[in-house]
């Protein structure tokens, strides 16, 4: 019988984000595949954990996750734990379940704490709906094209930025995005645990006088879908109408239902497009 990966959520700030179950879990294993074992082991002793550990990361994520498949068919349950919360998030843990799922493994989640859920629910923000981008792309050409699709993204957006990079990241959203409303939420769980509820423009001027420390997810407000549909009509009135028309009758619609739809475009009547048309 193949062993069964576990997916073990670990804090993300205080050691007492971890369930009872986690803690089970991992004495249990007979492999712990840890992101960094020697920020693990920290945690490992404080809850008298013995059980033996592997490095699997970022740069080892294929190779090693061969290995692992090997010791999963041979019987052995395996553990995998990210440096804080919850694995295979914007993590290299997901090419290691999917390569269980191809092998026919078990894979369970052993859930817990997980930063961006974390500082949604704190934001302040709307949590009906939400996107999750993780970490910005470094590359210049993806960055651009992600941010071009946020700008009309109306569900909450979360990210994940390092103190660091975070003032430039907060500049990029605001030239993108405009004056959203947003949270950064900071040490989450720990002792310093900040929730900013602001503005990206209010949000740069404070970073650029006070460095942020420790690690950051931001929360930011989806756009609102009446700003878009204002900013369509608009676009619509730089059109001709009989040129607005042929776009729709090119499609094959008939005359009416191109009338119908070009009026709702431009938020007008029916009645107004006929006579434009008539003109």
């Amino acid at each position: 019988m193949a062993g069964i990966l576990y997916l073990c959520a670990t804090p993300i700030g205080n050691l007492e984000d971890i369930t009872l179950r986690a803690i089970r879990v991992l004495k249990e294993v007979d492999i712990i595949a840890a992101e960094d074992t020697r920020n693990s082991i920290k945690l490992l002793n404080h809850f008298e954990i013995s059980t033996p550990m592997t490095s699997y990361h970022e740069f080892n994520k294929v190779e090693k996750a061969k290995k692992l498949i090997d010791e999963l068919i041979s019987g052995k349950n395996v553990a995998l734990i990210t440096d804080a919360g919850t694995p295979a998030i914007s993590d290299p843990g997901e090419v290691l379940v999917s390569m269980c799922h191809d092998n026919g493994i078990t894979v369970t989640s052993v859930p817990g704490a997980v930063a961006c859920i974390t500082a949604l629910t704190m934001s302040g923000l709307s949590t009906r709906r939400f996107c999750f981008e993780a970490f910005l792309p470094k590359d210049k050409r993806e960055l651009g094209r992600i941010l071009e699709e946020l700008k009309n993204e109306t569900r909450t957006i979360v990210i994940y930025e390092a103190p660091h990079h975070l003032l430039k990241t907060l500049k990029l959203l605001f030239e993108t995005l405009g004056n959203r409303r947003i949270t950064v939420c900071r040490e989450m769980t720990k002792k310093h645990e900040t929730v900013f509820l602001t503005k990206l423009a209010d949000a740069v001027n404070y970073y650029e006088t006070y460095a942020p420390k420790g690690e950051c997810v931001v929360v930011i407000e989806g756009k609102n879908p009446k700003d878009i549909e204002k900013e369509m009509q608009h676009e619509w009135h730089q059109m001709d109408v009989v040129a607005h028309m042929n776009i729709y009758l090119d499609k094959g619609m008939d005359k009416k239902a191109a009338m119908k739809q070009v009026a709702k475009d431009r938020g007008v009547s029916k009645r107004e497009i006929y006579s434009v048309l008539l003109k």
